[in-house]
């Protein structure tokens, strides 16, 4: 039987992790996919945190989402508090490559199980994975 690339699966139906790559930035979009994709994880993309909110009301669980901080439209923040408030329980690791401690507490604070500054790396991402397979 076919896979399909993306990820979306109902539960019981497959035992293979799935991701939701955040980010405005193509560049870390792809990086992030293909890491991901080298660790087996089936993944979509989206570019902006109201894509992110739209995905999960759509009836989509992802086990993580890779959470960018600053984007367009909504941003990391905004979008981790509202998938907290909707019940969404997936692993959220916020990434930035550029805040400040005060920025960081708060991103923690609207629901982040976990931070790392970017690029993420294979190391970063296997240490975040780790928080879901506990």
């Amino acid at each position: 039987m076919a896979q399909s690339k993306h990820g979306g699966r109902k539960l019981g139906q497959s035992n293979k992790m799935t991701a939701l790559v955040v980010d405005d930035n193509m560049i870390n979009r792809t990086i992030h996919h293909r890491l991901l994709d080298n660790l087996g994880i089936e993944n979509e993309v989206v570019s902006n945190g109201k894509e992110a909110v739209d995905i999960h009301y759509s009836g989509k669980m992802f086990d993580l989402v890779l959470m960018d901080m600053d984007m367009p439209i909504m941003n990391g923040i905004e979008a981790t508090k509202k998938l907290r408030e909707m019940g969404i329980r997936s692993v959220i690791a916020g990434a930035s490559s550029r805040a400040m401690e005060e920025e960081i507490q708060e991103f923690m604070e609207a629901g982040l199980d976990d931070y790392q500054e970017k690029p993420l790396t294979m190391p970063k991402l296997v240490s975040i994975i780790h928080k879901i397979n506990g």
